[in-house]
């Protein structure tokens, strides 16, 4: 079980006497996570959960942003009652969900959990809202290299080939231009939660409008699919085939997903050190791997 901090049960219990009028606060447990502080809280004998920002997250993380996505998520049912958020500091009370399971990738391979995500992600997709949040790929990008050059962490040896490469890609899907819908954008396998009776995804740090593709294609290299899963993911979300134009978005997602969450990995180093080094290391060497996998789709159309 993971340590509770002291500073974050003082916060903890002025949150409770906040929000619930609640003198004193039950058990408090220390939960999975990153980079933020999370905690099941049990307040007048019901269990909440509490999500305290990590340090540095504020460098990356635009909370009035993702209070819009988590409000929508919660309206329409995609996550779970979103009880308070403070669009100031990043702190959020949201309803506990009674017998939680944080899926792995394991139990994210399992075909009845993966037809419930896309089903999920289908609810999201087509809501037809606009949050007004722009998820720009290849601009957060450019932000994490100014924050990594900043700190003084250094960028891998090739790195200028492999991005060229990488925009060399983003310059032929261009061509075939997609609707942005409200997406998750950080859809690994602990962002989604089984409860009692259905699944839930939670956790909108990054969410905002952007290719649909991009959260099927999270959700398959997280739970390191294969082309079984793949394939059965795709057809569960578009209830029949996917088409050409889908598959070619979806395999060249899978190689912007790691080219920024590797950046993001590197802005992380200066404050969670070797972990977020090996972390951004294995989505690199994983990017080269779907780069030469993408060469290959070509090459035998």
């Amino acid at each position: 079980m993971r340590e509770i901090i002291d500073k974050d049960l003082v916060q903890i219990r002025n949150l409770a006497a906040d929000i619930f009028a609640a003198a004193e606060v039950g058990k408090v447990e220390r939960l999975g996570g990153m980079t933020n502080h999370t905690y099941a809280v049990q307040v007048k004998g019901k269990k909440f959960l509490f999500r305290l920002p990590g340090e540095g997250t504020e460098q990356l993380i635009n909370r009035k942003d993702e209070k819009v996505s988590s409000e929508l998520a919660s309206k329409i049912g995609v996550d779970t009652e979103l009880i308070y958020f403070n669009a100031e500091t990043g702190v959020k009370v949201a309803s506990y969900i009674e017998g939680a399971v944080t899926m792995s990738p394991q139990s994210m391979r399992e075909p009845e959990n993966l037809k419930e995500a896309a089903e999920l992600f289908r609810v999201l997709h087509t809501c037809e809202r606009d949050t007004k949040v722009l998820f720009e790929v290849f601009e957060m990008a450019e932000g994490y290299e100014r924050i990594i050059l900043e700190h003084g962490v250094e960028l891998y040896p090739d790195y200028a080939d492999i991005r060229k490469a990488v925009m060399d890609i983003k310059k032929e899907i261009d061509l075939y231009p997609c609707k942005r819908v409200p997406c998750h954008n950080d859809s690994l396998c602990e962002n989604w939660v089984h409860g009692i009776e259905r699944m839930y995804l939670v956790d909108w740090e990054y969410a905002g409008m952007n290719d649909p593709m991009w959260d099927l294609t999270d959700l398959s290299i997280e739970a390191e699919y294969g082309e079984r899963e793949d394939a059965l993911l795709l057809e569960a979300y578009f209830e029949g085939k996917a088409g050409k134009e889908e598959k070619l978005r979806f395999y060249a997602n899978k190689i912007y997903l790691d080219f920024l969450w590797s950046l993001w990995g590197k802005t992380r180093v200066p404050y969670d050190g070797d972990e977020m080094e090996q972390y951004a290391a294995a989505r690199y060497q994983r990017l080269k791997r779907n780069l030469s996998v993408l060469d290959k789709r070509e090459e035998n159309k």
